[in-house]
């Protein structure tokens, strides 16, 4: 018996490596979800990105329901999403920003230039659209790692109490603000029933 065992675990483990790499290769990455979600927004205090005498807190974004973007000037697909957020913001939606710099290397921190990554938010904001409300500067990560953020653009949708509802990996369109923001908007905006119901459909 023992034997027919042993001949047989090969095969086994084969079948086995074979249903991972499976689920690996038709598994959609932005389908990915953060652990947090149904949990409060984890506890910060980081700078604005514009202004480093000015702290934002996770305290200070409750009342509203609202959009957290992670997003960088180095990312090319949130200077894709940045025009249709900036007409979601026309539209009433709050959006706050989350800074993620790809490049900083704590070990060089005398070196980092936030200058030159003003200028170069400015710039892009001015091109494409701004859609936020302000920009949170995460240098270190932190937030972003308490998060499970893996890169950028990813957006989470928190509401009045601070509870995050959804967290999407990629950029928002019409088709994916329609299919899996738009409701929840709507559950949550009790005030603005209305006006999410119409902006389900917006395009």
């Amino acid at each position: 018996m023992n034997r027919k065992l042993l001949a047989l675990a090969p095969l086994l483990v084969f079948v086995l490596l074979c249903v991972f790499l499976y689920q690996g290769l038709f598994a959609n990455p932005r389908e990915l979800q953060t652990g947090r979600i149904g949990h409060a927004m984890p506890a910060f205090n980081l700078p604005d990105l514009m202004d480093e005498s000015k702290r934002w807190t996770d305290a200070d974004l409750k009342g509203e329901v609202y959009l957290l973007n992670v997003w960088g000037t180095w990312c090319p697909t949130c200077l894709a999403e940045l025009g249709y957020l900036t007409e979601l913001r026309e539209q009433g939606v709050k959006i706050v920003g989350l800074y993620y710099e790809q490049g900083y290397d704590p070990d060089f921190d005398g070196q980092f230039d936030i200058n030159a990554l003003r200028e170069d938010v400015t710039s892009m904001l001015n091109r494409a659209g701004d859609p936020y409300q302000f920009n949170i500067l995460d240098l270190k990560r932190t937030l972003a790692l308490d998060l499970g953020v893996s890169g950028a653009p990813e957006t989470f949708l928190v509401d009045k109490q601070g509870t995050i509802l959804l967290h999407h990996t990629g950029d928002i369109n019409p088709r994916v603000w329609r299919a899996k923001f738009a409701p929840l908007m709507q559950e949550h905006s009790n005030e603005t029933r209305d006006f999410f119901s119409k902006f389900a459909y917006h395009v």
